[in-house]
């Protein structure tokens, strides 16, 4: 699973990485620490303009689907499993055509040994970062009045999958990262999305998953820039 990550980069270098022609308003700033909840960027494209436009949009991070009569959900949308998002009544519509690149520097997964829990950063070999597929969904909150600018809530999701390798040391479950050549098949909203294509986008995860590094670090507590720096002197060792 993935529930803490880190975008270092800012916004202006976001856009020129995917190649966005349209920056949102109030994207968050960068961040050592996101937690559920709260706002994220996330690279999508227009579903109703013709061409469609690249956005970069700041978005809360757990998915609200538009049938929710409230923001609060009985269980975790800040993931979604990727075997059965295409079928599940929250994420299946987002799999149609609402799906969006959520960036990230890397992200904390956490080793539990007994009654021990260890947390590890988990990396892009290169430093560059990565690009998690993600879902997003529009809601409305109908308790919000019409002409209220905060009604429309922008939300989204990251998939998981079983983690390879050596990552299997630390979690069962890892992110799915999309290889750059991947990105403006899952991004075409134009492309009906369904199970096969969330197969596909799994299976060309492999060669990204299969290259990043882990480290130990430090209890996550704060937000700074010292939360990712190593236990251990050695990248990717055995737990």
């Amino acid at each position: 699973m993935c529930g803490r990550f880190i975008i270092t980069d800012t916004a202006p270098d976001l856009a020129a990485m995917f190649d966005v022609e349209h920056e949102g308003e109030n994207l968050p700033e960068p961040s050592w620490n996101i937690r559920p909840t709260e706002q994220i960027p996330i690279v999508l494209e227009s579903a109703r303009t013709d061409p469609a436009v690249r956005r970069l949009e700041s978005a809360r991070w757990s998915l609200i689907p538009a049938f929710a009569t409230e923001p609060t959900s009985k269980f975790p949308t800040f993931n979604a499993r990727a075997e059965t998002a295409a079928e599940k009544p929250t994420f299946k519509t987002s799999v149609r055509s609402r799906r969006a690149l959520v960036p990230a520097t890397g992200y904390y997964e956490w080793h539990t040994d007994g009654t021990t829990k260890k947390p590890y950063f988990i990396h892009s070999d290169d430093g560059l970062p990565l690009a998690f597929a993600g879902l997003y969904a529009w809601w409305k909150n109908p308790a919000a009045a019409d002409d209220d600018p905060a009604r429309w809530v922008l939300s989204a999701t990251i998939l998981t999958t079983d983690a390879l390798g050596p990552l299997t040391q630390i979690h069962d479950r890892t992110p799915v990262p999309l290889p750059e050549e991947w990105w403006d098949q899952w991004l075409d909203s134009a492309t009906d999305g369904d199970q096969t294509l969330v197969d596909a986008a799994v299976a060309a995860s492999h060669e990204v998953v299969e290259t990043l590094n882990f480290y130990a670090v430090a209890p996550v507590v704060g937000n700074g820039p010292e939360l990712i720096e190593p236990l251990d002197a050695i990248v990717g060792d055995s737990l």
